[in-house]
């Protein structure tokens, strides 16, 4: 596997809407792009992180279609953060790769982003256990409980930036390719774009890939088929445009 080191992957997050994810994956693999660096938050950093641990695209798929959320979060009887603990996903990720891995020993250069709940502000994990990273990013506030590190309380990392494209920049792209969940209205309002769609588009070193996610469901698993083709007609129809 070849791949390039300038060229970033950035994976927005949406609960079950990641699945679309999973289409674009498809069509890169199809298409011999072999991006060297993944960021993503929430659930695009679920998926980002199986990427950057080089789990192929069909491995992916498989476990998207049986994905059932107790497999990374489940009910709590001390709920002082939250309804749910997300210990589990220690568990999911040592079945999937065989051990906890450093981010940094990844195949891809890897950063799940998160929101500092002190500061606001945006910060992105590129070293420690994995697993660790995971289960900040994907602290939805009040269902999953934020996670202490360095002195940090981290948690979703929607809340401050839902497409981290920067922080791929930050890593070494020099060129990025975008999945961006998209449903109209946003029916998560606590994730927040902060960079301008219309700039993205104009970008000639991004590739803004949009699958739409109206009349799916963000958080249960039903339209997992019908997500994964979405990501592949919009992951097909952003390379075509590109290439125009």
């Amino acid at each position: 596997m070849q791949l390039d080191t300038r060229l970033g992957l950035t994976l927005s997050g949406g609960g079950a809407f990641g699945a679309a994810h999973v289409g674009v994956l498809q069509v890169l693999a199809e298409r011999g792009i072999q991006p060297g660096i993944v960021t993503g938050t929430s659930s695009g950093a679920l998926i980002g992180a199986a990427y950057a641990a080089g789990v192929d695209a069909a491995r992916i798929e498989e476990i998207a279609r049986r994905f059932r959320w107790s497999r990374i979060a489940r009910w709590t009887l001390r709920p002082r953060w939250s309804l749910l603990d997300s210990h589990a996903v220690t568990g999911a990720v040592v079945a999937l790769l065989g051990e906890d891995p450093l981010i940094e020993d990844l195949p891809r250069r890897y950063a799940a982003v998160t929101t500092d709940l002190r500061s606001r502000r945006l910060v992105a994990i590129d070293s420690g256990r994995l697993s660790t990273a995971l289960r900040a990013t994907m602290a939805v506030p009040g269902l999953l409980p934020p996670v202490r590190i360095g002195g940090r309380l981290l948690a979703d990392g929607g809340m401050v930036d839902n497409v981290p494209f920067a922080t791929a920049r930050e890593l070494g792209a020099e060129r990025v390719i975008i999945s961006r969940l998209h449903a109209k209205g946003e029916t998560v309002r606590m994730m927040r774009t902060v960079a301008n769609t219309a700039e993205l588009v104009r970008d000639p070193t991004v590739v803004l890939i949009q699958p739409e996610m109206e009349r799916m469901s963000q958080w249960s698993m039903r339209d997992v088929p019908r997500l994964i083709d979405e990501g592949r007609r919009a992951a097909e129809a952003a390379f075509a445009a590109a290439a125009e």
